[in-house]
């Protein structure tokens, strides 16, 4: 697989990198369904962290492509419905297939299809309610398409009308709106909901379109200042991050040595823990999206996990872990076989997911760069 490494940011794979290697390593725990302490709570930790770094870097990268179409002097429809189609087509693809593969597994394996099935098709099936366990991690799949509706339709409606405001502040104007917007409804749910358990707060608030969407928007407001304050984005890098740092380890401290829970201190979980760990992330963006180079020993392994994490994602958990957990028993294995199974899960994932991409994933996106639809959708041939 080529890679043309120089219209890459290495911070940028190195967080899609960290992300996704959370994710799958958070659910090697399954192997060592004894171990305790603070190394499986840190992982445990991690794994939740993993997709909030997905929505905030995807946030972030929508943002500085919807502000640049949208305040251009030339913009028209057809700007916006090029964009659409091009994430549709990153996007939409690779989640229909491997949810079709989901069903024929559970087809084939004699498990009852949940009432809601037709609901995955058009990425409701957590839209005000917790999932099924079926096809598990597709969760954070709603919540980014969604996204991509959302911020871009307001943006154009709020451009109909001739405002005597420059187009950068009605950008941010929208975006604020959205992360007020659902910062409210996280409001309304500890309001309308109150103190539940932990596992109920990852069914029912975490996991729920109707209260997450602004994890995206943190990224898309870090995208805005970077775009409008380069100066600043650029002074304020080191400040920034340590600033995160502190922030998530100063929340994570707090939770700690109050022992806060959903059941014990609603409020701060249920409204105010997830956009603060947002805002912790977003603020190691002006250091990473500056890094562009690497020692190539890093450089190709990391750009390499990158590429592929989004097949890593939908594979790892409701088929390949599924069928692992179905044919291979681990509970008499010794802990260096365990270790070896768990690194193998981990290696046999990527090796997986580099064929759904090269074979799969890679020849749909390139579709999008075509003659034919760029002509149809108003665009410059390439």
């Amino acid at each position: 697989m080529k890679i043309d490494y120089s219209n890459r940011i290495f911070g940028l794979d190195v967080m899609r990198t960290a992300a996704i290697l959370f994710v799958v390593c958070s659910h090697t725990l399954w192997v060592f369904p004894e171990a305790q302490g603070s190394a499986v709570s840190l992982l445990r930790l991690c794994g939740v962290m993993g997709v909030e770094i997905f929505f905030v870097l995807s946030g972030f990268l929508i943002g500085r492509i919807l502000f640049r179409i949208f305040t251009s002097e030339d913009f028209k429809l057809a700007d916006l419905k090029y964009f659409l189609v091009r994430r549709w087509f990153r996007t939409l693809p690779n989640y229909y297939l491997v949810l079709l593969i989901n069903i024929g597994l559970w087809i084939y394996f004699g498990r009852n299809l949940p009432e809601t099935l037709p609901l995955y098709f058009g990425f409701l099936q957590n839209f005000n309610f917790g999932m099924d366990i079926f096809f598990t991690e597709s969760w954070s799949l709603p919540i980014e398409e969604f996204a991509y509706i959302l911020g871009p339709l307001l943006f154009y409606l709020v451009l109909l009308p001739k405002w005597k405001v420059s187009k950068k502040k009605l950008f941010l104007w929208v975006t604020v709106a959205i992360l007020l917007f659902f910062l409210l409804t996280k409001w309304v749910y500890n309001y309308q909901t109150g103190p539940k358990s932990l596992e109920y707060w990852n069914i029912h608030l975490k996991a729920v379109l109707l209260y997450r969407i602004d994890a995206i928007y943190y990224g898309v407001l870090a995208a805005y200042i970077a775009m409008t304050r380069p100066e600043g984005w650029k002074k304020f890098t080191s400040p920034a991050f340590l600033g995160g740092i502190l922030l998530f380890v100063g929340v994570h401290m707090l939770i700690g040595a109050y022992d806060m829970s959903p059941e014990t201190h609603p409020f701060f979980i249920n409204v105010l823990y997830l956009p603060l760990c947002s805002i912790s992330i977003a603020l190691s963006l002006p250091v990473l999206s500056r890094l562009k180079r690497a020692p190539k020993l890093m450089l190709k392994p990391i750009t390499f996990i990158s590429i592929v994490s989004y097949s890593m994602y939908l594979l790892h958990y409701s088929i390949i872990l599924f069928l692992l957990n179905y044919y291979v028993d681990t509970s008499e294995m010794s802990l260096v076989l365990k270790w070896s199974f768990a690194i193998g899960y981990v290696l046999f994932t990527m090796f997986l997911s580099y064929l759904l991409y090269r074979f799969y994933e890679k020849p749909m996106m390139d579709i999008r760069d075509r003659d034919y639809f760029r002509k149809k959708l108003g665009q410059k041939k390439l």
